[in-house]
């Protein structure tokens, strides 16, 4: 209960500080704010925390890196700490000391501007350099949608710092009863996708969606260690491995990512940091995945999941190099140029381990239209690489309201066949979305793992089957709708209708009669 009450609370002053303090900054464009100033936070508490548990270990029980001075730093510690954590940031420069000078800070905006700098800066030449650089590029505290005049931006960027430094996240940073500063990081990308439609979408997956494809591929017999999203948007996918794995586990896996937006690309590796994953455990990288891949050097990973775009354009045929692509060329034909859903598919069988699993949201069109989609699901199907079919609720992703269907893929399969899955009422209203509970992901999981035929719910097809319906993957092809309308018994219905037409004539009698007797 203690968790739940401090978790509504952080909730509740999250939501507080986003209104109040945007202003004139739209609500989508505000989240860089909020975001980069609770990961300025962060990164200055942990490494507090870090260089304090070292002087602990060595005996020095009082030390408080936030009080010393920058001249009492060695350069030797500092470069360890680079080492470790992957940064370094001198304590006058850490945000509690910051966010108590603010307020008397004339030129808070340079200063801010000089420190998120120095902060990316210090990585420079080490082996965390590439995962530092540009994390704070989506602030800019110069802008004029701050306020007219540099006091104005002054003095919101002031409340802002007191608002995040007031943020109720535990009292010793390590040992928060909830992962306060990823859960305030959750609940904000949450809150700004639900508010910002189709944009929202693009970067940001429903934990409850993230948590069941996460379930899926760790089903794999095999040993997790490499995780894998090749459009892994702010990395909410990557990272419910740890919560599905377990603190243990997680500690053993590697994450991998792209991003072809570099905003959303900033957002995936501070969620990275925020979640306590150290720099050397993750790799996101920045580009288009179909035609710049960045990890083919890395594969084959573990497990794979991943909500690409919907029908987005990619350059398909128009580039001949494609069609002979290690990745594209074993289907024989590219996905079209319009539709860039299979080729992000192909993408990640090519890239998914022979004992892994890959767990893929998918738009619906790509299950039955024709053409060459219908070649490359000829292709998975023909080859046993497609071991399940879920259908989803409608409704559950932000800014897309169609049912949306989940693609696993294996390169080795018990069997011949696909499940297929109608999951389609497995799902509550929770606003003017559709969400799934936990009872709903574990239903879903459980009629995966037991891949068994079950009325209206779930059917085994054998791979010749679908070949011969022109390889149509569509659930509802295969699983039948359960008729849920009132069952009519044709005998009553008749037995009540002749009893109403012989009371009908009865009254016509006794209405006759009665005219007649007033005729006389």
């Amino acid at each position: 209960m203690a968790n739940l009450n401090e978790r509504a609370e952080l909730h509740k002053t999250i939501w507080q500080i986003a209104n109040d303090l945007r202003g004139s900054v739209d609500g989508w464009d505000f989240k860089n704010y909020v975001l980069g100033f609770l990961f300025y936070r962060f990164i200055s508490e942990d490494l507090a925390a870090h260089l304090k548990a070292f002087e602990v270990e060595a005996g020095n029980e009082d030390f408080d890196y936030t009080s010393i001075s920058d001249e009492d730093v060695d350069d030797d510690a500092r470069n360890q700490t680079i080492s470790e954590k992957g940064y370094f940031i001198y304590p006058s420069k850490l945000f509690k000391n910051v966010a108590a000078r603010a307020e008397n800070d004339d030129n808070l905006n340079e200063t801010l501007a000089r420190i998120f700098q120095n902060i990316e800066g210090s990585a420079m030449g080490t082996d965390s350099e590439d995962d530092m650089k540009g994390l704070f590029s989506d602030i800019d505290v110069n802008s004029p949608k701050l306020g007219a005049t540099v006091s104005k931006r002054n003095e919101l960027l002031t409340k802002l710092m007191q608002k995040i430094g007031a943020m109720n996240l535990g009292g010793e940073f390590q040992e928060n009863s909830i992962d306060a500063f990823g859960d305030a990081y959750e609940f904000l990308m949450t809150m700004y996708a639900s508010n910002a439609g189709k944009s929202g979408g693009e970067f940001f997956t429903p934990q409850e969606v993230a948590e069941l494809l996460a379930r899926i591929a760790c089903t794999s017999k095999g040993r997790i260690n490499r995780v894998y999203d090749p459009a892994c948007g702010s990395g909410s996918l990557l990272l419910k491995f740890a919560k599905v794995l377990g603190p243990e586990k997680a500690k053993m896996v590697s994450f991998f990512g792209q991003e072809i937006n570099i905003t959303t690309y900033n957002l995936c590796r501070i969620n990275m940091f925020l979640h306590h994953v150290p720099f050397d455990k993750f790799d996101i990288q920045l580009g288009d995945t179909l035609t710049e891949p960045k990890h083919l050097a890395d594969q084959p990973f573990d497990a794979i999941v991943s909500n690409p775009p919907y029908s987005t354009h990619w350059a398909g045929d128009s580039n001949p190099l494609l069609i002979n692509d290690d990745r594209f060329s074993p289907a024989g034909v590219l996905a079209p140029k319009t539709k860039a859903d299979l080729a992000f598919t192909m993408h990640m069988l090519h890239h998914l381990s022979t004992t892994g699993i890959a767990a893929i949201v998918e738009f619906p069109g790509v299950l039955y239209r024709g053409g060459a989609e219908q070649k490359i699901r000829q292709y998975l199907v023909e080859n046993n690489f497609v071991d399940c079919v879920i259908q989803l609720p409608a409704n559950l992703f932000f800014g897309v309201g169609i049912a949306t269907c989940i693609i696993v893929l294996k390169k080795s399969k018990a069997d011949n066949n696909v499940l297929f899955i109608d999951a389609s009422a497995e799902c509550i209203k929770d606003g003017n979305k559709n969400k799934l509970t936990d009872e709903n992901i574990d239903t879903i999981f459980d009629t995966y793992v037991g891949r068994a035929d079950v009325d209206y719910k779930s059917r085994l097809v054998n791979n010749k089957d679908i070949l011969a319906n022109d390889c149509n993957l569509s659930v509802s092809s295969y699983v039948e709708q359960e008729d849920t309308r009132e069952v009519i018994n044709i005998s009553e219905v008749n037995a009540t209708l002749n009893s109403l037409i012989a009371e009908g004539n009865e009254l016509n009698e006794k209405i006759t009669a009665i005219i007649k007797e007033m005729e006389e």
